[in-house]
């Protein structure tokens, strides 16, 4: 469904409210991806943002109790170059500006699901390597601290067998089946994409893991 959203005036005027509200209110849709800016169109409903394939952009924190679900920082975020990004190509303004590099092993009452390595572009990200991830949704995370909204993407899956890090980090045994997932996840900056590799342990392995694998992402 896409609509037009009404003027700020007759919107403050009909709902009897101060504009400023009316425009925070309007700012804030935004951020969540649910409306787009059109400079001369005005502003557009897009309705939720939608998935990316076999990953739901809803994350990781939504479909599993937070309860259950930590994570544990192996790397915290450092600066590094953006020349690639798991054999996706890479924005020239993000090549120019680095990224944060960063790795992550997620845990379901205490046992490894996955491991994950991120690389944002260091583009407006101000204090970003001394943000706290542990525990924390990445994604509510740069939402709420830079207004930056997940809003779709690409993957590319692999089936792999596991090498002495994912042993160590997955804990399983060597030669164990791996699901690979490269992204490049997009975003409502433009030329802004998070670019992450994920690497699970097969189903058989761990009861949980066909479910985080398969559906969910944070």
């Amino acid at each position: 469904l896409v609509c037009l959203i009404s003027m700020l005036v007759p919107t403050a005027q009909i709902y009897r409210l101060a504009r400023p509200t009316v425009r925070k209110a309007l700012d804030q849709l935004v951020a969540d991806g649910f409306i787009v800016k059109h400079q001369g169109k005005g502003s557009i409903v897009k309705g939720a943002p939608k998935g990316i394939g076999i990953l739901s952009l809803t994350g990781t924190t939504s479909a599993l109790s937070s309860a259950n679900l930590s994570t544990h920082i192996i790397l915290k975020p450092e600066s590094r170059p953006l020349d690639e990004a798991f054999s996706f190509p890479v924005e020239p303004q993000e090549q120019r500006a680095g990224c944060f590099y960063f790795e992550r092993l997620r845990l379901v009452n205490g046992e490894p699901v996955f491991f994950d390595i991120t690389m944002l572009p260091d583009i407006n990200l101000p204090r970003f390597a001394e943000y706290d991830l542990e525990n924390r949704s990445l994604f509510d995370s740069l939402r709420t601290r830079y207004q930056i909204v997940v809003t779709g993407g690409t993957q590319q899956l692999f089936a792999i067998r596991a090498d002495k890090r994912l042993q160590e980090y997955l804990n399983v045994r060597a030669g164990h089946p791996i699901l690979q997932l490269n992204r490049k996840i997009e975003t409502n900056r433009p030329g802004f994409h998070i670019y992450s590799q994920v690497f699970c342990a097969a189903a058989a392995e761990y009861g949980y893991n066909s479910a985080v694998c398969g559906f969910t992402d944070r």
